[in-house]
């Protein structure tokens, strides 16, 4: 009998997992346990289009090589660790950015027009009167209990249910298409009066392109050790890109074809977006995280709220354009600006007044179609030259010896200096190092500097390597 016990205590200590995935005795919710009734499947973390997956890791941080400038904003050498994160596997592009206009443009004409349109009326529901534009609640009939207490109230703080738009309703710009003389006028106020314009073009009143949002002042709310609505911000920021960039960067340059037709001509739909602003850019971050959440909660089996899209930080930019390699100058790695071709490896000024080389393939006299050069270790596009990038980090010279260790940020967002990275295609290729540093202020637009985006990943949805031993 002793024996046969020690051989079943010896099987059940042979049963226990190394890892600790084993599961406890006794079934769930029983005997007035306290068990968790959420799913145990495990979350993967969904990859969002155009991103690509960078793992967590550590790196030295700072530029390691000849600095021939000696200017300040080299910082000394240090370790830093990062976490894992989604980053756009190339910058945003003005096809991208006009996304996010034409969503702007559309839910103030729908507001608009929900206003003019009263109570509704008879307009079969597929945009033949003014009447199918009225707001959701002045249709509906059946209103849920929670809708009904809403309207009763008010609406609920920051969000007004019953002014919510009726997005399935088609909306018109050809003036042709004009259901009615209210619709007519109503959008036509979208534009430049007619006194104001230039040959009787029709062309859109940008400054009324304004996006409205709110953000959580979590720094601030960190260092009172307090929370509530007093650190809930509001923007409206007008989201239009200044296109008159290309001509006030360079004096006495001929640069008005660009200014005319770079952001709106389909000819540019690849390039890399500019004259956008730090604030403009954080907003495009607050649209990209608004659509993915809309979605989400429209399916009938409601998703996970996703997490925000956002600017990547000075490191985590920096970590991400060494494409996995430790002291790469650049981000393919090697010293040199060219491969074994004789072909240049990003978009810059490679000599003096030389922007472009007509012996060499694949030169550009400015910004380059995104994707037109390798890709880095991580699959990223463009992490040296083309346009330089925004980060949401604020500048200093000293900024990496008092960040901390361990995912490194300036996080006051009141800085005027934001830190840019990169190089563009107007720098020598000094800029393009992965270490080197330069920074902007964030309410100024250029015809150099555009931005990508990133995405946390929970650490616990990555997926642990396999260690050899």
């Amino acid at each position: 009998m002793k024996r046969i016990f020690l051989l079943l205590l010896s099987a059940s200590v042979a049963s226990v997992s190394c890892s600790g995935g084993g599961s406890s005795a006794g079934k769930p919710g029983t005997k007035g346990e306290l068990i968790p009734r959420e799913k145990t499947k495990s979350f993967v973390a969904e990859r969002p289009y155009g991103m690509v997956a960078i793992p967590a890791g550590s790196f030295v941080a700072g530029l390691a090589d000849y600095d021939p400038t000696n200017t300040p904003e080299k910082a000394n050498l240090k370790t830093v660790t990062v976490s894992s994160f989604f980053m756009d596997e190339a910058e945003t592009t003005n096809a991208e950015y006009r996304v996010f206009i034409n969503y702007v443009r559309d839910s103030i004409a729908r507001t608009m027009l929900a206003e003019a349109a009263g109570e509704g009326g008879e307009g079969g529901g597929k945009g033949a009167s003014i009447g199918d534009y009225a707001y959701l609640a002045k249709k509906e009939e059946n209103l849920t209990p929670y809708q009904e207490y809403l309207e009763g109230q008010g609406g609920r703080e920051g969000y007004d249910e019953n002014k919510r738009l009726d997005w399935k309703i088609p909306l018109n710009w050809n003036t042709s298409k004009y259901p009615d003389v209210e619709y007519a006028e109503v959008l036509e106020s979208m534009y430049l009066p007619a006194s104001s314009r230039v040959g009787n073009e029709r062309i859109l009143d940008v400054s009324k392109l304004k996006y409205n949002y709110q953000w959580g002042d979590m720094d601030a709310a960190i260092a009172d050790n307090e929370r509530g609505i007093n650190y809930l911000k509001s923007e409206s920021i007008a989201i239009y890109p200044d296109t008159t960039v290309w001509v006030n960067d360079f004096h006495y340059a001929y640069n008005e074809p660009l200014f005319e037709q770079y952001f709106w001509h389909k000819a540019y739909k690849d390039y890399p977006v500019v004259g956008v602003t730090w604030d403009q850019a954080r907003a495009y971050c607050n649209f990209r995280s608004k659509l993915k959440t809309d979605y989400n909660e429209s399916l009938k089996r409601r998703k996970q709220r996703p997490l925000r899209f956002r600017l990547p930080t000075e490191l985590e930019w920096e970590y991400a354009a060494r494409g996995g390699m430790q002291n790469a100058t650049y981000p393919w790695g090697g010293p040199y600006l060219m491969d074994d071709r004789g072909c240049y490896l990003a978009n810059f000024k490679p000599k003096r007044g030389n922007y472009m080389e007509d012996d060499v393939k694949g030169t550009y006299t400015y910004t380059a179609p995104v994707k037109k050069f390798k890709k880095n270790g991580y699959g990223l596009f463009d992490m040296a030259g083309n346009v330089a990038e925004w980060t949401d980090s604020g500048y200093n010279n000293s900024s990496y010896e008092f960040s901390s260790t361990l995912n490194p940020s300036t996080k006051d967002k009141t800085d005027t200096k934001k830190s840019v990275r990169g190089g563009s295609w107007k720098d020598v290729g000094y800029m393009l190092m992965t270490g080197a540093r330069d920074w902007e202020r964030k309410d100024s637009a250029r015809s150099y500097i555009g931005f990508r985006t990133v995405q946390d990943i929970p650490e616990a949805a990555v997926k642990a390597k396999r260690v050899s031993r």
